[in-house]
């Protein structure tokens, strides 16, 4: 359970915070100043001793747990075996088995091949650039609130201006922003949402692809309306582009199911995956349509570092827990545990998620920002997140002990009291 030994932040994570000043960018933010030590199931545990409950899972990363123990002993073989070949150089057997298992999970039926990436940005910036390639058309359509990452053709796609965008530009062009669905605000029907997008796109017979999350992160945790994503994914085979998923953030039981495309059955062209997919470990991928990503020319896709053998085999360690521990199940009993308690809640206008992936948006960012203090200084860890940063969103671990998940929600709720 939480126990806090000093003030948060303590002692010894401001004299770190003071050392960080002289080292690290200044444009390097942190949500929350303190200094971790270890991990405990549901708990990290700083370098004062405070005990601080995870609601976080460092943005959705670590879902099979913190420390996960296949994913610990799996990195500990894997190191003792070698570090680092580089796959474009000599290959290696565990680079082949996570892209054997992403065409197993990933929705559809269809042949598929995948190519392993570092970052959720990267895996977007190449599904953009392998439908490009097999269209070879120049056009991008994202939607409001989107986020899909800070490099600069991510950062394109990506709707929030600050902190994500401010000073950075030129970005990269052919990029078409669409309004979503966005059930609490607009009011629309999925289908009627989608056709209100598609509507706001011009020569549709230029565009490679259409980017979409299955639910929003950054921009809200917004899950679209019923019919929405499969509106979009008919009227991409209408006019010959290709769906992406973006499914970085709601990917690998997050939202109750394998990948958030699978709640509505739609089976994108296209999915990019990282986060949760190596319990910690930096490793991204996207998996597609084999013929989409078979026609890219040898040498035009990989990088140093895309599938180190050590991450790979900490994504094996941690599908395999997913599995063991049917984490879909987990994530579902922890939707039905905190989602009616997010309603009762006071000062919330919509309580909304799946899976372990919830929220609750408030009436501006200042009250969130207010909530997210108090939680933060009683020791418990919430993100905020929304185009207007009015909502507070929790992503606790799949694995996170019932008690403890029970001592978040309780302290979440003494903070959102008047």
């Amino acid at each position: 359970m939480a126990r806090l030994r000093t003030e948060i932040p303590g002692p010894r994570s401001r004299e770190l915070g003071e050392r960080r000043k002289g080292a690290v960018a200044a444009g390097v933010g942190s949500t929350l100043p303190v200094f971790v030590d270890h991990a405990e199931p549901g708990l990290l545990v700083d370098v004062d001793g405070n005990r601080l409950i995870d609601l976080a899972s460092g943005i959705a990363v670590t879902g099979v747990g913190n420390p996960a123990p296949r994913v610990a002993a799996a990195v500990h073989e894997q190191v003792d075996r070698f570090t680092h070949t580089c796959f474009t150089v000599t290959p290696y057997e565990g680079y082949v088995e996570v892209c054997e298992r992403l065409a197993e999970l990933t929705p559809g039926a269809h042949e598929k091949r995948s190519v392993l990436l570092n970052s959720g940005a990267e895996a977007v910036e190449n599904a953009v650039k392998i439908a490009r390639h097999a269209t070879g058309r120049p056009g991008v359509v994202v939607f409001d609130h989107a986020y899909h990452g800070r490099t600069n053709l991510a950062m394109a796609l990506t709707a929030k201006e600050v902190p994500y965008k401010q000073g950075f530009g030129p970005f990269a062009p052919g990029v078409r922003r669409v309004p979503g669905s966005y059930p609490l605000h607009d009011g629309l029907p999925g289908p009627g949402a989608a056709r209100r997008a598609v509507a706001a796109v011009e020569r549709p017979d230029e565009v490679a692809c259409v980017v979409v999350e299955p639910i929003q992160g950054e921009g809200g945790f917004v899950v679209p309306a019923p019919g929405f994503l499969g509106e979009l994914a008919a009227w991409c085979r209408e006019h010959g582009a290709l769906l992406v998923a973006d499914e970085v953030q709601t990917g690998f039981c997050r939202t109750g199911s394998w990948f958030a495309c699978d709640h509505e059955d739609v089976v994108p062209d296209l999915v990019a995956t990282a986060k949760g997919i190596a319990g910690g470990l930096p490793l991204a991928a996207v998996t597609g349509r084999a013929e989409v990503l078979d026609a890219v020319h040898a040498g035009g896709l990989g990088g140093t570092y895309g599938g180190n053998p050590i991450a790979c085999a900490a994504a094996l360690g941690a599908i395999d827990t997913m599995r063991e521990l049917d984490l879909n199940a987990a994530a579902r009993r922890i939707e039905a545990t905190v989602l009616p308690r997010l309603r009762t809640l006071p000062g919330v206008v919509e309580a909304r998620g799946r899976g372990a992936m919830l929220a609750v948006e408030l009436v501006s960012a200042e009250a969130a920002a207010r909530v997210a203090a108090r939680c933060h200084a009683a020791g418990v860890v919430v993100l905020t997140c929304g185009t207007r940063g009015d909502v507070v969103r929790l992503l606790p671990p799949l694995t996170i002990p019932d008690e403890v998940l029970a001592e978040g929600l309780d302290v979440l709720e003494g903070a959102m009291q008047p």
